[in-house]
């Protein structure tokens, strides 16, 4: 999971890297509309105060988040100050960890039952946790103490996360809900190198592969030398940018996904023929030379500095990868980017594959006497960023991202799509007044870039603008491309058993097949994936979804 990780920490760094000022403003005593929109028993005050204990996961980027924010610290500052202020809970981490060193002791901790009043915890993981009797059922204190605003907001992803969180029929955690849609995927291409070379931004698969081709053999950068590729990728497959999801996606190929075949079974992707087609594509591309033959060596960071360097011009990502690719235009001015469409084999058109994304859960220990004190930190988190009493510059983006500093994070799975449709329904009619906060402050950055040429809005624009990122995400939802994970419930007995090593069993075949492996290697991973669990995770699977018609 390398990949994955340094892609989302270039991101974080990214953003923090906005500029400003990033200075503490404390909140105000509670207004009128504070007093009335925290009437609802999920918004009222403990007193006395009452604790509540997490352990924390941090690293470089929340220490250097911190850094932007003077006088404060993981312990003291404006959101634990606002829990404290609102609602009488005091936050408490009785210990943090970074990377490895965290999940080792997280595991230890969980395997020990010794457990703080509230832990972040994955599907297995909660569990494990519930069957062992070290936590609380949640369903009756999420039905009572959960907000409207919440429970609205929450249930923007549909019943899918807390299908997830329930185990025997009982919620045993409160899920930390992601967007699906964020996962959407988008080709990334060189335009100034499509003009240099008289090309057109692709329409089919076929469009694809000749550009790409064109890219590795034409000398898009002009200097004489064979030196350039046609399509990034890095060593974890599957990384959101730079991966092959949405290249696998051109062939009808969903290797991460659990489908609906024509039966209305549900099938893994991995393991349908599609992916056989993608993959003996994918070999040819790597045998010549329009893939880097060092990818498997080489992280997401590593690949977006060959992208930085100018010798890459093209690669798929989620709406995100304006960020990345963004290097490219800091060292060379003349080099520009756009973001098309991901498309599919001629005559066919494509779906865009969206995994179930909501991961991590909120558990309660068992004995704690305020179970509810987790769900009004999630009221207050989303009321503060996003409801009638929100100071979206003062708690989620300074334009430093000071949302991190809370132990809980909750947020709308649309708002980033959201914000795209307020920006543009302002450059249609002229009307600012339709901006709400975080639209609002992209617009400062996109305005920042066109009008003062500030580089820290090129990636803004590259994905809000009129033919940015999130102009294509909202065709895609339009035109019907979505395509999302049919399976999310809790993880079934085989995969809490099997999954680990079948997912390594796939990563490994499939690089090695682009590498050179006889195609056939596939036929005998489809084989192995079966008896080595497979077979039984997907009975397991169907009775899920049997259960749910």
């Amino acid at each position: 999971m390398v990949g994955l990780a340094t892609a989302a920490a270039s991101f974080v760094l990214l953003l923090t890297a906005c500029r400003g000022d990033g200075d503490v403003r404390e909140a105000p005593p509670p207004s009128g509309i504070e007093e009335t929109a925290y009437a609802h028993p999920g918004l009222s005050r403990y007193d006395p105060p009452v604790e509540l204990s997490f352990v924390r996961e941090t690293g470089d980027n929340l220490y250097g988040l911190l850094d932007h924010l003077p006088g404060e610290t993981l312990e003291d500052n404006r959101w634990t100050r606002l829990y404290e202020r609102v609602l009488g809970v005091r936050i408490t981490y009785e210990w943090t960890a970074k990377g490895d060193l965290y999940r080792q002791k997280l595991g230890a901790a969980l395997a020990s039952g010794d457990i703080p009043d509230v832990v972040k915890v994955d599907a297995q993981q909660l569990r494990q946790l519930s069957e062992a009797g070290l936590i609380q059922e949640l369903t009756d204190v999420y039905e009572q103490y959960a907000t409207p605003f919440t429970k609205e907001i929450l249930g923007q992803e549909g019943p899918g996360p807390f299908e997830a969180a329930t185990i025997d029929g009982k919620l045993m955690g409160i899920p930390e809900t992601l967007s699906s849609i964020e996962g959407a995927e988008f080709l990334w291409i060189r335009t100034d190198w499509l003009k240099r070379l008289g090309l057109k931004p692709p329409r089919t698969m076929e469009d694809l592969l000749t550009i790409s081709k064109a890219f590795t053999e034409n000398d898009p950068d002009g200097n004489g030398e064979h030196d350039t590729y046609g399509l990034a990728v890095t060593q974890y497959l599957w990384d959101p940018v730079k991966g092959l999801t949405g290249f696998m996606a051109g062939f009808h190929a969903y290797p991460n996904l659990w489908i609906e075949d024509d039966a209305g079974r549900l099938v893994y992707g991995a393991v349908q023929p599609e992916v056989k087609t993608a993959l003996q594509v994918l070999q040819e591309m790597y045998r010549d030379g329009q893939i880097d033959s060092e990818f498997v060596f080489k992280d997401g960071i590593k690949v977006r500095d060959q992208i930085a360097a100018g010798k890459i011009g093209m690669t798929y990502g989620q709406q995100w990868a304006s960020f990345d690719v963004q290097a490219s235009y800091t060292n060379d001015p003349e080099a520009e980017w756009g973001a098309f469409p991901i498309v599919a084999v001629a005559g066919t058109e494509v779906k865009v594959p969206l995994r179930f994304p909501t991961y991590q859960f909120l558990a309660v220990r068992k004995g704690y006497e305020h179970p509810e004190a987790v769900v009004k930190l999630f009221n207050l988190h989303l009321e503060k960023n996003w409801g009638e009493t929100a100071e979206y510059e003062t708690y989620y983006s300074t334009p430093y991202p000071a949302w991190q500093l809370s132990p809980v994070t909750p947020f709308p799975a649309h708002k980033n799509l959201e914000a795209y449709r307020q920006l543009e329904e302002a450059r249609r009619t002229g009307d600012k007044s339709v901006l709400k906060d975080e639209a609002r402050s992209i617009y400062r950055k996109i305005e920042a870039y066109l009008q003062q040429n500030d580089e820290t809005g090129w990636g803004w624009e590259k994905t809000y603008g009129p033919d940015g990122a999130f102009a294509i995400l909202d065709q895609y939802e339009k035109n019907g491309q979505l395509l999302y994970e049919r399976f999310y419930g809790a993880p079934t007995e085989t995969m809490i058993e099997r999954l680990s090593i079948l997912e390594n069993l796939k990563n490994d075949t499939f690089i090695s097949i682009i590498l050179g492996s006889p195609i056939d290697e596939f036929d005998r991973f489809v084989e192995e994936w079966h008896r080595l669990g497979g077979r039984e995770i997907t009975e397991e699977v169907n009775r899920w979804h049997a259960a749910r018609r």
